[in-house]
């Protein structure tokens, strides 16, 4: 399971700055305003090979009232969803008392913190930490979030713990099975679908959203193969998320998604593709997870209807026309069968290994069927390209200007490696690497070796020139 850290700490102290660096993105609203985040934001993290879940939260000092009493108690619960806290305090204001009190809460609820002194820059690391050596913290890192100064190594320490533990993850084995999610919005029918794969009432199904609060792992086997299924909870637009039980499975079933080999998302065919049912999928393609829909309660679509729907989808879900689309129904077992088939093929192209020369010869015909276009004057060069990783298959590209390379290029040749690898069910990265030029030096050598044949010529001819100005003397 991937690591779940939340950044606590009081008013602008720079957790939505921190937030920031460790996702990569723009996501937590910054600015230089005490209490801008009031609802806790999630994200996906990595470092190298370790990837992580991290939950920015609202400022806590101790003296809240009305909104941001409920602001505090997000962070309250975030502390509680945590694996790991990253307790955050202002290196240039010092000490405060509400710093001291988030400490002994801290350690009144047993939970593994780092104290992370920010906004060193200007201020020294020793002398900006100085003043927190007195809460007698283990773990005690000086950053600059603003500067992504030491984060890197805040993160290499908070994230040691699982980097043996995610290891296996990485290698695509699935000797313990393949582990399949069942995602979806609640009340789809999620639990109704996992009774029906195992066939049996394993899971508590009931009329009503959100009966589900926790995600629930399920060892089990089926004609000679293994898997774990993943039941979730449904996960609702975060206006809608108001109890904290609720807003606690949320986190789970973000991780559900990471920890999954295929990613079954469960639609209600009644309601058609809504919006929170884009923004699970694109979880799951962030996540980089083989994907199968199921769109839920076919059952009760009238006849003249389904055309309607299935050309709809069709419209709308071009983007991952890769991904099998089934129309079931859980409650009374049509088409769940089918499911299968379309799991297996999709982790077989999630985790299949891929050979260097097979991939270059790909590109190599790619680039003859289609050059990369020209980038100030010079041709966007691509030379080889071998397997970067499984689930999902990364294939990286070796060249010269590929920094240059436009987007649509880099979709061109993610479909060409699609259709050549046969890779169904499954999402395709394709990473550029741009090295120094193999020809680089080759000309001034060229020349090099010119002036020196051209030098031993000229001498030729100079001493030839003087035998025969000597044989005439001579003469």
């Amino acid at each position: 399971m991937l690591p779940v850290l939340a950044l606590v700490g009081r008013p602008n102290v720079g957790k939505s700055t921190l937030f920031n660096q460790l996702t990569r993105t723009r996501d937590a609203l910054v600015a230089n305003l005490s209490g801008l985040t009031r609802d806790r934001q999630y994200g996906q993290g990595r470092l190298d090979d370790t990837a992580f879940i991290v939950i920015d939260t609202g400022g806590i000092s101790g003296e809240e009232l009305g909104i941001n009493a409920a602001m505090a108690n997000q962070s309250m619960v975030a502390i509680a969803e945590a694996d790991v806290v990253l307790l955050l305090v202002d290196g240039r204001t010092g000490l405060h008392s509400g710093d001291e009190a988030l400490v002994s809460y801290l350690r009144s609820e047993n939970k593994p913190f780092h104290l992370v002194v920010n906004k060193v820059d200007g201020v020294g690391e020793d002398i900006a930490a100085s003043d927190f050596y007195q809460l007698g913290v283990e773990h005690i890192h000086s950053i600059a979030a603003a500067h992504n100064r030491g984060v890197r190594k805040l993160l290499a320490q908070v994230l040691s713990p699982w980097e043996q533990e995610l290891a296996p993850e990485a290698s695509g084995s699935d000797k313990d099975g393949i582990r399949v999610a069942i995602v979806g919005r609640p009340n789809v029918g999620k639990s109704t679908l996992v009774n029906r794969l195992l066939g049996e009432e394993r899971v508590v199904v009931y009329d009503q959203p959100g009966t589900t609060r926790d995600s629930v792992y399920i060892d089990y086997e089926r004609r000679g193969r293994r898997y774990t299924l993943i039941d979730t909870a449904g996960v609702r637009k975060r206006k809608n998320v108001r109890e904290a039980v609720e807003k606690f499975s949320i986190v789970k079933t973000l991780k559900a998604i990471a920890d999954a080999q295929v990613v079954i998302l469960a639609m209600d065919a009644h309601e058609g593709l809504v919006e929170q049912d884009l923004h699970l999928l694109g979880q799951c393609i962030d996540a980089g997870r083989a994907l199968v829909i199921a769109l839920n309660k076919w059952d009760g679509i009238e006849p003249d209807e389904r055309e309607w729907i299935r050309s709809e989808l069709k419209r709308r879900l071009q983007f991952i026309d890769y991904a099998d689309i089934h129309f079931i129904s859980a409650l009374h077992g049509s088409g769940v069968g089918k499911l299968y088939g379309s799991v297996h093929s999709a982790h077989d192209a999630a985790t299949r290994s891929l050979s260097t020369p097979r991939l270059t010869r790909i590109l190599e015909d790619a680039v003859a069927s289609h050059p990369p276009p020209m980038i100030n004057g010079r041709r966007v060069k691509l030379r080889y390209a071998h397997a970067g990783g499984q689930n999902p298959p990364i294939v990286i590209v070796h060249g010269t200007q590929t920094e240059a390379l436009p987007a649509s290029y880099k979709r061109y040749l993610e479909k060409i490696f699609r259709r050549e690898l046969e890779l169904h069910g499954t999402p395709i990265r394709i990473e550029m690497r741009s090295g120094e030029n193999p020809y680089a030096g080759k000309r001034n050598k060229l020349t090099h070796r010119q002036v020196e044949r051209r030098r031993r010529l000229m001498s030729h001819i100079k001493k030839s020139e003087k035998k025969v100005r000597q044989k005439k003397r001579d003469g």
